[in-house]
């Protein structure tokens, strides 16, 4: 379960009310995360208290402040689940993949956001927000890798490719010389942050790189970004790039990133459309997504799964606050509508696991289930157990193996 540090005040002042520590710890129950510490950063001269809220691992949009305020507000209803859009302009920025990237890293997929105005609370937060998710759903690189640029000091379209190691020379993030990847692979081994992703394509004769229209190279994924196109609180548009080898992964990453960076452009939640072009099969692909979709959901049999008796419009307006916009269509059928935040909701399980948080677990009453039933062991684990305890008098030593490690 990730824990995700918000400072106190910069969470009050996006919720538009103070709360007590007490009040805020009741809230986060009734959302459904828990607040798990009250501390202030020791090395911090301002002594800004901080809170430390555990989220679920599968709610990457709770892993920032914008997504958590957001979703905050929507439960409690001072404001309706915002509308993300992708707005396709007349001549979208491409990026083209090369077939040598088959055999290391084959995926991108690509994003742009324009006229974002970034302070130092959001700057941080970025940073933050791709740290949290290249160690959750990323797997720490393994499947996604994450890069955000300063488009304006870039040339589009990209290349993405895969090259000798020594034949890629660059200078990367807050490095002040240019360094081959077959360097970097050593100058990094004492790097304490960057010494983990190495192995992932140390010895891999190609490496996944990212280049524009001028060479410039923007990214060597999963390992570091170009010093050249590095993001600060001056950049205006912001480009976006995740490779990957699981696609869907970075789908979701994607979806992520720009339905929380995109709190802080003019028109907010709304991206730019991009392509990406595999030049060995020319299929062309637009990103991001942000699809949306839709679920119906039987009333009578959610209301008796969970122990409630609640009508259809009640729990259209509870699903509502979990930031699942839902229409009735008739007295005992719901319409349930999942953005592409919510990429945790799956099954028709997930809808009825917010329709009790937004009911309220502590309102649900405790009754003894309606059934009877004998229970019997099954014959095979009866004789297991027989086996078992036979063998132990006989003086075997059982041993017991990592039953879900492969090795």
């Amino acid at each position: 379960m990730p824990s995700v540090p918000i400072k106190r005040d910069v969470l009050f002042d996006k919720l538009g009310q103070k709360m007590t520590d007490e009040e805020f710890d009741i809230l986060c129950f009734q959302f459904g995360i828990e607040l798990d510490e009250i501390f202030v950063d020791e090395n911090d001269p301002k002594s800004i208290v901080q809170y430390k809220i555990d989220i679920p691992a599968n709610r990457y949009d709770l892993l920032c402040i914008e997504g958590l305020s957001r979703a905050l507000l929507v439960f409690l209803q001072k404001i309706e689940a915002p509308v993300y859009t992708a707005i396709s302009p007349p001549t979208p920025i491409q990026t083209v993949v090369k077939s040598s990237t088959n055999g290391v890293r084959p995926y991108v997929v690509t994003a742009v956001l324009r006229n974002v105005t970034l302070d130092q609370v959001a700057y941080d937060s970025l940073i933050e927000l791709q740290e949290k998710l290249h160690h959750n759903i990323c797997r720490k690189r393994s499947l996604v890798a994450i890069g955000v640029h300063d488009l304006d000091t870039l040339t589009p379209p990209f290349v993405y490719s895969a090259e000798p190691q020594t034949e890629i020379c660059f200078k990367p993030l807050n490095q002040d010389k240019e360094f081959r990847v077959d360097e970097l692979m050593v100058f990094y081994q004492s790097s304490h942050h960057l010494k983990h992703y190495l192995h992932i394509t140390k010895d891999e004769p190609l490496h996944p790189v990212i280049r524009d229209l001028k060479g410039v190279v923007v990214s060597i994924p999963p390992i570091i970004n170009g010093d050249h196109s590095k993001v600060t609180m001056d950049t205006k548009n912001i480009f976006i790039e995740c490779t990957a080898t699981d696609l869907t992964k970075a789908n979701i990453v994607l979806d992520i990133l720009v339905t929380m960076i995109g709190e802080h452009a003019k028109v907010k939640f709304e991206a730019e459309a991009t392509t990406v072009l595999y030049e060995e099969t020319q299929e062309v692909k637009v990103y991001p997504s942000l699809a949306y979709r839709k679920e119906s959901i039987d009333v009578k049999s959610v209301n008796e799964l969970i122990g409630i008796d609640i009508t259809a419009e009640e729990m259209a307006k509870g699903l509502s606050r979990m930031t699942l916009n839902s229409k009735v269509q008739n007295e005992n059928t719901l319409e349930v509508e999942i953005p592409p935040t919510r990429h945790d909701v799956i099954h028709t399980c997930d809808i009825i696991e917010d329709v009790a948080i937004a009911y309220g677990y502590d309102n649900i009453e405790m009754n003894l289930p309606k059934t009877s039933c004998a229970a019997e062991q099954f014959p095979l684990n009866k004789l297991t157990d027989q086996l078992r305890e036979s063998l132990a008098q006989a003086g075997f030593t059982e041993g017991l193996t990592f039953s879900l490690v492969s090795k």
